[in-house]
């Protein structure tokens, strides 16, 4: 029996999630074609150095330990609520790094964000374009990628036609997740309270079952021998296959969904979730975090973590302002009147704080 934690968070790379139990009986999912995860540097635009920097100097709290094995042993997702700047969507890139789960696939929620972007964009208009270039080739012999065709060879030498669904249709975040990976990936869903009020209900479905179809190809299968599909997956120019426009999960992906908690859920997601609060964090937990990004704390440092602190319980304060202002204070050499003055400015209140947010 493996132990617990899987995720540890020590910020040290391993395998542990090979050792990860089986699913529980309602959480077993058998999606195929299996496929391979891929590399951490096949998604060159998710490696930023800011994103690297968060995942190697994140500093989890026991409580958030427990919770992200809770989420990965059940198969669900992880719900991370709490003010801003305090690490909700770092948590993600943290646990991907330690557990080798890959890039990070990541959505940005917004008011018109719908289930549909997160599956899949598919553009009719580039491929009705492409069908009539493919009409106008010289010498074109035919093809399976007619009007409801997935593409294939046709014309004069075998070239490849390109007016095929497939070649107009590539999966998004949620939908590249829920590939069926023989280890999780890891999806980051940010910002789930700006979305429109029916995105979480109709998430439901989808994170239940851990599948989805793509009609388009539904349809188009129809009319292949095997019914496969090469569609190009989020965050790289590989493609992967789709059969019969069916996708299922294997590995259940490590799905963290963040909130400001700017509105409610309702009862029926949030029971589908793990919920983790992030509050702001103490002293020792400040100084750690200053630790990781900036080294030891020296006695101005300490001075402005005694200040952050004492006026946290007026409103709400991000730890990276905290940060901002010892930076500058080690870099600017400026005295000590005017690192005051700027400290002050870099720290305004960014609302007003819960009084179960405070320590």
């Amino acid at each position: 029996m493996p132990l617990w934690p899987v995720y540890t968070g020590t910020n040290e790379p391993h395998d542990g999630i090979a050792e990860l139990p089986a699913p529980p009986p309602w959480r077993d999912f058998d999606g195929g074609p299996v496929l391979p995860a891929p590399d951490a540097a096949a998604d060159t635009a998710a490696h930023s150095p800011d994103r690297t920097h968060r995942a190697e100097t994140y500093q989890a709290t026991e409580e958030t330990v427990e919770l992200v094995n809770a989420a990965l042993y059940l198969r669900r997702p992880l719900l991370v609520t709490g003010p801003p700047g305090t690490g909700k969507s770092s948590l993600v890139y943290a646990v991907a790094r330690e557990l080798r789960l890959g890039p990070v696939l990541r959505w940005n929620i917004t008011s018109r964000s719908t289930l549909h972007d997160g599956l899949y964009q598919y553009d009719p208009l580039s491929r009705l374009y492409a069908a009539r270039q493919e009409a106008a080739r010289p010498g074109r012999t035919g093809g399976t990628g007619g009007a409801g065709g997935t593409g294939g060879t046709g014309g004069a030498g075998g070239a490849v036609d390109g007016s095929g669904i497939e070649h107009h249709l590539r999966l998004g975040p949620l939908g590249t997740a829920l590939l069926p990976y023989d280890r999780p990936r890891a999806l980051l869903i940010d910002e789930i309270d700006k979305s429109d009020l029916d995105l979480p209900n109709d998430l439901l479905n989808v994170l239940e079952e851990g599948q989805y179809e793509i009609p388009e190809l539904v349809r188009a299968s129809r009319l292949t021998p095997d019914g496969v599909a090469e569609v190009l997956a989020d965050g790289t120019d590989e493609r992967v296959p789709v059969v019969r426009g069916r996708v299922r999960c294997r590995a259940f992906p490590f799905v963290v969904l963040t909130s400001n908690g700017e509105r409610e859920f309702p009862p029926a997601f949030l029971r589908r979730c793990v919920t983790l609060h992030l509050r702001q964090p103490d002293d020792r937990h400040l100084a750690e975090i200053v630790r990781a990004h900036l080294g030891e704390p020296d006695a101005y440092a300490r001075t402005l973590i005694e200040r952050f602190l004492s006026r946290s319980g007026a409103g709400d304060l991000a730890t990276d302002q905290l940060l901002n202002a010892i930076y500058l204070a080690r870099s600017a050499g400026l005295d000590a009147g005017s690192l005051d003055r700027l400290a002050e400015q870099l720290m305004p209140y960014l609302g007003q704080s819960a009084q179960s947010d405070v320590f």
